[in-house]
């Protein structure tokens, strides 16, 4: 930071730890989805739709708060986020502050999680469970997963596929009468709702793959192993594509279905976007021209999950 140069509260806590750019994308689109298929399905429920909402929003937070924590725990003096190193020192906000701010979202998630477990029984709370535990493990010690080459996967699985499972499952068990023992729960997740969910795995894990180009240079100086860090840009960039492709193939393969008419192919809409976005990605080429990028990306997975959840639900 330069001489002079302040930083605010707000600037700490929104811009730099909720990002709700990020973050409100990434929550919303799994239930987005899962909703509009529920709606096509007849067992849409509003209630479990907005406390899974508020559960997923809440526990990313926590997640996010906390790999900045471990952050700067293990590299005091970082220099890929100079403006939170600054706002440290100068007391805008502690340590002690992020610890109580991660407990603080994990404990509101728990609460909020409180009435999807009524709703669902033992398969709510294991997924809820296992979320917050994923949410902790990619950036936490003894082996953060983030800094082993696992967060691709680890948001692909979490932020996608169980994210949109799980939503549709509390809104089924809702309507037809659950909870459901842990068999007869995976019974109401069909394969439309496992192909539904891939799309909002693969653009999730687009975000983080941005994240990862952007910082390899000081992952490689701080040690830890991204997929980036492992793979190098390029691959990174090859990666990139192949889980947009994956993305816009999925309305595709719904058409072919029975039941399913040409409004799901209104995802489509939003792809010359996603295409403008990617192609910048592969062009830029330093850190400044990447950061703008995951914003965008974001923006890609909420029209798109907006469009899919219309195109289900009409």
């Amino acid at each position: 930071m330069e001489r002079g140069v302040t930083v605010s509260r707000r600037d700490v806590w929104v811009g730099m730890l909720l990002y709700p750019r990020h973050t409100l994308p990434t929550a919303a689109a799994p239930v987005l989805v899962a909703a509009g298929l529920a709606r096509h399905a007849g067992v849409f429920a509003l209630l479990p739709v907005l406390a899974a909402f508020l559960a997923g929003w809440l526990i990313q937070l926590g997640g996010v708060i906390a790999d900045n924590y471990h952050n700067v725990v293990r590299h005091a003096d970082d220099r890929e986020h100079p403006a939170f190193i600054h706002a440290l020192r100068a007391g805008v906000v502690t340590l002690g502050d992020l610890r109580r701010t991660i407990a603080a979202c994990y404990l509101a998630a728990i609460l909020a999680g409180t009435y999807l477990v009524y709703v669902g029984g033992l398969p709510a709370l294991v997924v809820g469970v296992a979320s917050i535990a994923a949410s902790l493990a990619y950036s936490s010690a003894p082996y953060p997963l983030g800094d082993h080459a696992l967060g691709d996967p680890l948001f692909f699985v979490f932020f996608g596929v169980v994210s949109v499972a799980a939503s549709y499952y509390v809104q089924a068990a809702a309507v037809l009468g659950g909870p459901f023992p842990l068999g007869v729960a995976a019974g109401t997740v069909t394969i439309h709702v496992l192909v539904a969910s891939l799309p909002v795995a693969a653009l999730t894990t687009n975000i983080l793959v941005i994240d990862n180009i952007r910082d390899l240079d000081f992952d490689r100086e701080k040690g830890e192993t991204t997929l980036a860090v492992l793979i190098g840009p390029g691959w990174s960039r090859v990666e990139y594509v192949a889980l947009l492709v994956l993305a816009y193939a999925v309305p595709l393969w719904f058409r072919t279905r029975p039941g399913f008419g040409p409004w799901v192919l209104l995802p489509l809409l939003s792809a010359p976007y996603a295409a403008l976005v990617a192609w910048w990605v592969i062009r830029a080429r330093t850190h400044d021209e990447l950061i703008p990028m995951t914003p965008q990306a974001g923006q890609v997975l909420l029209a798109y999950a907006a469009l899919l959840a219309i195109g289900f639900a009409v």
